[in-house]
């Protein structure tokens, strides 16, 4: 896991495949878009928190959850998630809450120009969530599922940022370039990639990125 120091202590961040992540900070562990096919959650440390991008099945997946929630693990959702019980906490794009000392606000997440096969898009406008988490002025992104949106121009800075990138559903790599260099976070990892060219986005991306070469957490 990399570790960050924050206002509010160091934050440990690891990715586990596809668009998994799991941080530790303060003594909390919280776990974005668990997924089973990517990762084992068997044995893992339990979630104080579980933040829930959109009901896909790679990102909103039972049986990645069923083994590392217990009575008190809080989620944040998307609306198209819902309220499944008192855990859960649905947030629209644009709302924000704290918890713990740690804010968190929903982001848009969807696509302009990628549709299935019945003229639909992947990801509709409004219905899922990208999330900023700010530790006290240190801020990290994950995106959920995106193409490069106008709302992105009103991210704050970012100290972490996540993106995905895949075809048909999210971005191409230069896609990928053109948003990183627009917003410039300080750290950017590539995530939810079919594949990985990273020599070929490092001579892409601005040298002022630290571009990561994502790492499997086990």
């Amino acid at each position: 896991m990399d570790s960050y120091q924050t206002p509010l202590g160091e934050l440990r961040i690891g990715w586990m495949g596809h668009a998994s992540l799991i941080m530790e900070w303060a003594g909390k562990v919280i776990y974005a878009d668990p997924y089973s096919e990517v990762a084992d959650y068997l044995g893992k440390p339990k979630a104080d928190l579980i933040l829930i991008t959109h009901n896909h099945y790679d990102h909103y997946d039972p049986a990645a959850l069923a083994p590392i929630q217990t009575p008190q693990t809080r989620f944040v959702v998307s609306q198209n998630v819902g309220l499944v019980d008192e855990r859960y906490v649905v947030l629209e794009n644009g709302a924000a809450m704290q918890w713990e000392g740690l804010r968190i606000q929903a982001v848009a997440s969807y696509n302009i120009n990628r549709r299935n096969e019945e003229g639909q898009h992947f990801h509709p406008k409004g219905v899922g969530n990208g999330y900023v988490l700010d530790f006290s002025g240190f801020k990290v992104y994950v995106p959920g599922d995106t193409e490069p949106i106008s709302e992105m121009d009103q991210l704050p800075h970012l100290d972490v940022a996540f993106l995905p990138k895949n075809l048909p559903y999210t971005m191409t790599d230069d896609e990928f370039v053109a948003l990183a260099n627009r917003f410039q976070p300080d750290v950017l990892y590539p995530i939810h990639f079919f594949e990985l060219d990273y020599d070929r986005l490092r001579k892409a991306v601005d040298p002022k990125i630290i571009l990561k070469n994502p790492e499997k957490y086990d």
